[in-house]
């Protein structure tokens, strides 16, 4: 049979709302009554009703994980899930729920960043996969609730954010193929829009630079993360420039395509084009050949970005930036 509370209070010889009281961290309850009636829940095996607690503490324990476009781009699921992995375990060790909701730029401009919010009684938010131009990025920031981006760098008040150190990565890979020997070096990053396409191209710019390689707007075509992305700016590169001898990409979905389009084109990954990728999803280990890429810590990524934002609810700490360093994981594509 379920244990309530009154059993509890009966069992330790006192009334229901001392019990109350004491889980609720009242002052007026002693340290030697709270202690016993904790002895006693614990041997009775019961757990507070959360629906109550909140009613008493004025708190849902209900984090929001909101990911903008999530059922439009399905492909991108292959970089989210390990990040929502970890999102989701470290809030469920420390008690709090999470409600998962999708937003597009269209409905940001229906209905306010807080309304959205305040609507689903979240006490904090985790944003993803929002574009630099959204509605929302501004609201974010201006809110005065408990928020951190992923991927996303806004810092304010009542804001953080934690990303990779994209701009090292994308630095790291580009040296990388610089010291295999290339120099014809294209680059299909993602699109403009995104806050992880700015930094890649400022890695991939840096590299090319400090190594006295020119920086050629037409080696570089914006695309989409996915994989048609990656084949149709593979082609457009190859058309026009067929002395390239190595291309990076900004995403892994992005560099399969490419592969794709290269071996359709009659040419050899990486005989005659060395292909390098980022985030080393898992697939990358399933294609032929195996690809090269940018490491990112996806799982680390969310349970940073939870701790910060436990840290904004439950100890009043300041948000903050937080970069991720990545790693360069070898393989058979260059």
């Amino acid at each position: 049979m379920t244990v309530t509370i009154r059993d509890v209070a009966r069992q330790a010889g006192v009334s229901i709302t001392t019990v109350s009281r004491a889980f609720n961290g009242y002052q007026d309850v002693s340290e030697e009554t709270k202690k016993k009636i904790l002895q006693v829940a614990e041997s009775l095996n019961y757990r507070p009703s959360r629906v109550a607690r909140s009613l008493v503490l004025q708190q849902t324990q209900s984090v929001g994980l909101m990911i903008s476009d999530f059922n439009v781009n399905p492909g991108g699921h292959h970089f989210l899930f390990d990040v929502i992995a970890g999102v989701h375990d470290r809030l469920a060790y420390l008690g709090y729920d999470i409600t998962l909701v999708s937003t597009t730029t269209a409905r940001q401009r229906l209905i306010s960043y807080i309304d959205f919010c305040t609507e689903r009684r979240l006490e904090g938010v985790i944003v993803m996969g929002m574009r630099l131009d959204d509605p929302y990025m501004q609201e974010v920031a201006e809110a005065k609730l408990p928020s951190v981006g992923i991927d996303l760098p806004i810092l304010s008040r009542y804001c953080g954010y934690v990303m990779t150190d994209n701009v090292n990565g994308a630095r790291q890979g580009v040296r990388y193929l610089i010291s295999q020997g290339h120099r014809s070096i294209g680059f299909v990053n993602g699109h403009a829009q995104a806050a992880v396409s700015v930094d890649r191209l400022r890695g991939y710019q840096t590299a090319m630079q400090e190594a006295g390689l020119e920086v050629k707007e037409d080696w570089i075509i914006h695309s989409n993360f996915l994989v048609d992305g990656g084949e149709t700016a593979t082609r457009q590169l190859l058309q026009n420039h067929p002395e390239m001898t190595a291309i990076f990409y900004a995403s892994d979905l992005m560099a399969i395509g490419g592969m794709r389009c290269i071996q359709r084109m009659g040419k050899k990954v990486p005989g005659d084009i060395a292909v390098l990728g980022y985030d080393n999803i898992d697939l990358g280990e399933w294609v032929t050949p195996m690809l090269s890429t940018v490491a990112q810590k996806r799982y680390e990524m969310g349970v940073a970005a939870a701790d910060m934002l436990m840290g904004m609810l439950l100890r009043q700490e300041e948000p903050g930036g937080r970069l991720l360093p990545p790693s360069l994981v070898i393989r058979e594509s260059s």
